[in-house]
């Protein structure tokens, strides 16, 4: 079974996407993984000034071959200009079909995964997108295909050997106690745990579950959250077989010594999970989506309009993103082949 390329959704053309993928491609191309880049070859050729070469291509399986001497594209042209660092409610229709077709590429298993490359979700809310995200937007495109394993999407955020996956994502900090439940923590991580063994290669997953409140809620002192939510559903992913321990304070998760404990973390709400991941490697973390039948990354980091056209974004986390969602379909399709 060949390895086909990943697909790479360009993102929000007036962002620092184009440039970042231009610069992990350039970085990539003597030793993959392959991608092909779904979104406008123009505004590559812009970003590209250094003088990359584009390859625009018709079929994803053409872009093996093209890979090492020029960047591939599946040319979907926008039909307006771009003004890097402007955000332009006339690209949306485009940014959502770029997403759509990669999507599309990968349940038809033309391309190994997706790597989603930044998007702007003002001008997309205001062109009608009814989605918080790209995670939100994915799990609905792929609902009807087959998926083995507990359902997504659950978002987990990746840096060196830290993996933190989310209960809730974007919400208001006064609304996460309400949004959470037993059942949605069980199935968190369910989610988590069966995605370290398939897809990160952990031969006896163990979780961790980080406490709302202060000291995971110091026995009720200082919320009940842990004793009437998190702690039950640590009961219940132990009865279901998983690893997993009790709450435990955040405060006290994420130094070295307490993340030789564990292989994820299943946190409570954005910034628990975030702002570790962030401190450890700024730059080069990663966004993946996990419980969906396709492979997802993304770098975890907006679209930098401020340094948008200016020749200053870093690709680490791009580059990043598009190395585990290489890894991570090449133990899909290892186990396919053993199956």
């Amino acid at each position: 079974m060949k390895a086909e390329p990943l697909a790479l959704s360009l993102g929000d053309p007036a962002g620092i996407g184009p440039e970042i993928v231009v610069k992990a491609w350039q970085a990539l191309r003597s030793t993959g993984p392959a991608f092909v880049v779904v979104g406008d070859a123009q505004a590559l050729a812009s970003a590209g000034a250094s003088g990359a070469a584009l390859a625009r291509i018709t079929r994803p399986s053409q872009a093996t071959e093209a890979f090492a001497n020029a960047l591939p594209v599946l040319d979907l042209p926008l039909q307006s200009s771009v003004v890097a660092g402007r955000s332009d409610t006339a690209h949306a229709a485009s940014v959502i079909r770029w997403i759509e077709t990669a999507a599309g590429l990968a349940l038809s298993e033309e391309v190994s995964g997706v790597v989603t490359a930044p998007i702007a979700k003002a001008p997309l809310y205001e062109a009608g997108f009814r989605f918080p995200g790209h995670t939100e937007f994915l799990a609905e495109l792929t609902a009807s295909a087959r998926h083995d394993g507990a359902r997504g999407p659950v978002m987990m955020l990746c840096a060196g050997d830290l993996r933190t996956s989310l209960a809730t994502i974007h919400l208001p900090l006064a609304a996460v106690p309400a949004a959470l439940s037993i059942d949605t923590v069980v199935n968190v991580g369910l989610v988590t745990a069966q995605a370290l063994g398939r897809d990160f290669g952990v031969t006896r997953p163990r979780l961790a579950l980080a406490g709302l409140n202060p000291h995971a809620g110091e026995d009720g002192a200082l919320g009940r959250e842990e004793i009437e939510i998190i702690r039950p559903a640590a009961r219940a992913l132990r009865d279901l077989g998983v690893d997993c321990s009790d709450p435990r304070p955040a405060d006290s998760l994420f130094h070295p010594a307490a993340r030789a404990t564990y292989d994820a973390v299943v946190c409570m709400y954005h910034d628990q999970a975030l702002i570790p991941v962030k401190m450890l490697d700024f730059w080069g973390g990663v966004n993946v989506t996990l419980g969906l039948p396709i492979v997802r990354t993304s770098p975890d980091h907006g679209v930098g309009f401020d340094i948008a056209g200016r020749g200053l974004a870093r690709p680490d986390s791009l580059i990043a993103a598009i190395r585990l969602a290489g890894e991570i379909a090449a133990r899909r399709r290892s186990a396919r082949q053993a199956a």
